[in-house]
């Protein structure tokens, strides 16, 4: 069977608050590590109230802490708002902390709005060469030290942490091929241009000292219940939770609504039709057929598998329904 990892945004439920989230956030990871999964990855949002993972870095040392074999990342971190050079030394203090363990993806969005991104006192750079020459330049900082490099990363210079390219679009895709990197592409929210940029990177990619074939890694939204109905019924809170992001009223997860989806006019009806469309709703056999489904009419080489569920214990026995019912 492919394998599967988590993608965790620690979200905040209406009723609850951040130390909550980042505490079942470890909960899960370790839930996850018990039930086999292959990565457990945060991503960097900023300026979202349902979203506790701001802090990256510090959230993966948290869960990395409190588990033992599982792989630990980002999914992503957006470089837009970092300087390579403490990506590379936060990285390297967690690959020091927790050697063999910790993976670094890398986005080329600021992972939040215009405003905020000016808050975090990086410029938004116009020009399409700056997310490249800032990934090679990360990359640099964790080769081996030349003889007179008056920058180093430390820690960091001589480890090897696995670094992938995050992609929505077919940016991330060549560049991915061009510079031999695995490649994760996001169709648990923009699906539109999966199926390109997944043809694009394997027809181009070149083999590195890093990985000599193409590695694909696709997300994907499951939510798992005992029946089909409860599933859908929980499904409710990440449409909510989506509509009111797109119609900018961000705010904490929604506790599920009977007949949402229902109520909702043609235009956000069509909206979740489109951007959540690679999703995988409902009871043991429902989940278990549509996540090979899926995998057999992508080729993907790994799944990222992602559920916001509003009560914690539910999104707890929906992964363990999900590794039950590939096992």
């Amino acid at each position: 069977m492919i394998p599967l990892s988590v993608l965790d945004l620690s979200p905040v439920a209406e009723g609850s608050d951040a130390g909550q989230s980042l505490r079942n956030t470890l909960e899960l990871a370790q839930q996850a590590e018990r039930l086999g999964f292959n990565r457990y990855w945060l991503a960097e949002h900023h300026n979202m109230p349902g979203i506790a993972s701001a802090a990256t870095a510090v959230v993966i040392g948290h869960v990395a802490a409190g588990t033992s074999t599982i792989r630990v990342g980002a999914g992503g971190i957006m470089l837009p708002n970092h300087a390579p050079l403490v990506v590379a030394e936060q990285f390297g203090t967690l690959e020091s902390l927790f050697p063999g363990r910790i993976d670094l993806g890398l986005g080329r969005a600021p992972g939040t709005d215009p405003v905020t991104a000016h808050a975090l006192r990086r410029t938004l750079d116009s020009d399409p060469n700056a997310f490249p020459q800032d990934v090679v330049e990360l990359t640099n900082y964790f080769a081996p030290v030349e003889p007179g490099q008056r920058v180093q990363a430390v820690p960091g210079a001589g480890l090897n942490v696995p670094i992938w390219i995050l992609g929505s679009s077919l940016f991330g895709a060549q560049l991915a091929a061009i510079l031999g990197r695995p490649y994760a592409f996001a169709s648990h929210f923009a699906p539109a241009e999966m199926e390109r940029a997944v043809a694009l990177y394997r027809e181009r990619f070149e083999p590195s000292q890093f990985l000599d074939k193409p590695h694909v890694m696709l997300g994907l939204n499951v939510i798992a219940a005992e029946t089909d109905e409860e599933a859908n019924y929980l499904f409710t809170s990440q449409m909510q939770s989506f509509v009111n992001l797109r119609t900018g009223r961000p705010g904490k997860l929604p506790p599920p609504v009977e007949g949402y989806g229902e109520q909702l006019d043609a235009s956000a009806q069509a909206l979740i039709r489109q951007m959540l469309s690679c999703r995988v709703v409902g009871g043991p056999e429902t989940v278990a057929k549509g996540i090979s489904e899926f995998a057999e009419r992508t080729g993907a080489d790994e799944l990222m598998i992602t559920g916001m569920i509003h009560d914690h214990q539910k999104r707890l026995r929906s992964y363990e329904i999900v590794s039950n019912s590939i096992a």
